[in-house]
């Protein structure tokens, strides 16, 4: 069945595999991707990992093609081939030339769908060598205390990379087994953008997915595994927590935050406003109140994201020591300000416009529009036109930012993370932010130095 709107196609095959395009007049490039509903979200407790590590997997071979030959032709083709692995998705994606489509998604589909697994144990060093590197970044770091500070236990909690001891262990049954129950046809989008006909991208699925059921992959027809029960994980334990991570660094890496919103909730086009005007943008309050009259910190912005029940709202800012409890002072100052007073006429307009002039230069992309097609469909969420989406943020009034800042942005509902070199200093500089109660606090990880404070839920 093939459905059409104004800008876009969509073919449902029998399998159950969504396949979407949007045609881009003068362009020669096609971005083509496919969107699995796999991610560290649905993992058990002990498969935290498992979807980074497989899809790292899909680059090692198929049947048809090796791991160094699938590198030669996507290099020969002077073409991009690359996969993330997000919370609640998976996605492996390219752009190349429209004369080498059909070729690149033959690769692709492949891999997608009959990956050897293969070459385990190379692989697996591969990922704890980035495991290990992320564990040295504390910038990247700083975001997944964050996670667990407002999550708590629950697989939103822990970080998409996963943990080296389940990483170490991984056995290629266990792969196979998560492979078999994640990528079945009905969990998964192909999305394309550019020049591009759709009946021709439809054909090129259909040949891909009678080549998945004539080897017998049966997908979702899979023995349920303890992956399935991990999607039903009920809903997080919703505290303020405070979490700090001892490391010898050079700066306080720190997040403020709190929980946000479901992705389809229609206020999220009022989150994006509200965002622009506290910290997402150069003219923003916190922007402008730390870095560019204070001087405290080069990086500072607020951020979001959404998921499929829950969502976070927050901020990082990165300080040296002696200029710590000086910035975190000036954000609690701003987040009280801004619960009060979210937005003037002015800023409402400058982040109106910001947000619609980002969006519509984002979509001369190839790129960004079939991750837009690919990441809507997997998620449920409306395939918007341009002019949908303007609507929705030309409707955002100061009211209701008034609400939502209220709502996410209230400094006693907020959780704190850090990563820095000591605990006593942290401690002291988040007074203004509600500071931790010794009678709250719990040690968790006493090597690693993380501390844990809970208020009551929320």
């Amino acid at each position: 069945m093939t459905v059409t709107e104004p800008e876009h196609l969509l073919t449902t095959l029998d399998s159950g595999v969504r396949v979407v395009s949007e045609r881009m007049p003068g362009v020669r490039s096609v971005a083509l991707g496919f969107w699995i509903g796999a991610g560290s979200a649905i993992e058990a407790e002990d498969e935290a990992g498992i979807s980074h590590l497989l899809e790292h997997m899909l680059f090692r071979g198929t049947d048809s093609y090796g791991s160094e030959e699938i590198d030669q032709i996507f290099d020969a083709m002077g073409a991009e081939l690359n996969a993330g692995t997000g919370k609640e998705e998976t996605a492996v994606y390219s752009r190349v030339l429209d004369r080498h489509l059909e070729r690149a998604f033959a690769v692709m589909g492949d891999m997608i769908w009959c990956p050897r697994l293969d070459e385990l144990a190379a692989e697996r060093e591969v990922v704890l060598e980035e495991i290990a590197m992320y564990e040295d970044d504390p910038q990247d770091k700083v975001f997944d205390v964050l996670g667990a500070a407002i999550f708590g236990a629950h697989p939103l909690g822990r970080a998409v990379i996963g943990r080296a001891d389940v990483v170490g262990e991984a056995t290629r049954e266990q792969l196979a087994s998560f492979h078999a129950a994640r990528y079945g046809p009905e969990n998964i989008v192909i999305a394309a953008a550019g020049s591009i006909e759709h009946e021709a991208l439809v054909e090129m699925a259909r040949v891909a997915d009678a080549a998945r059921s004539e080897r017998g992959l049966a997908g979702g027809a899979a023995e349920p595994s303890k992956v399935d029960r991990a999607a039903d994980s009920g809903s997080p334990q919703l505290q303020r927590r405070v979490q700090f991570l001892q490391k010898d660094t050079e700066q306080y890496h720190l997040c403020v935050g709190g929980p946000g919103m479901a992705r389809d909730d229609e206020r999220r086009f009022a989150l994006r406003v509200l965002e622009g005007v506290l910290g997402a943008t150069s003219s923003s309050r916190l922007f402008q109140e730390i870095r560019e009259r204070r001087g405290l910190a080069y990086a500072v912005f607020s951020f979001s994201n959404l998921y499929a029940n829950a969502g976070e709202v927050g901020l990082y800012v990165g300080t040296r020591p002696e200029n710590l409890k000086e910035a975190l002072a000036v954000v609690a100052s701003e987040l009280e300000r801004f619960v009060e007073d979210p937005a003037t006429e002015q800023e409402l307009t400058r982040s109106r416009e910001n947000l619609k002039g980002r969006m519509a230069l984002a979509l001369e992309s190839t790129s960004a529009r079939a991750s837009r097609l690919g990441a809507s469909l997997l998620n449920r969420l409306p395939i918007l036109s341009v002019e949908e989406v303007i609507e929705r943020i030309d409707a955002v009034g100061i009211e209701q930012l008034r609400e939502l800042a209220g709502e996410l942005f209230a400094v006693e509902g907020l959780s704190i993370a850090a990563v820095g070199p000591d605990e006593q200093t942290f401690e002291a500089a988040i007074e203004p932010l509600g500071g931790v109660a010794p009678a709250q606090r719990t040690r968790r990880d006493g090597a690693s130095g993380l501390i844990v404070g809970t208020a009551a839920p929320r």
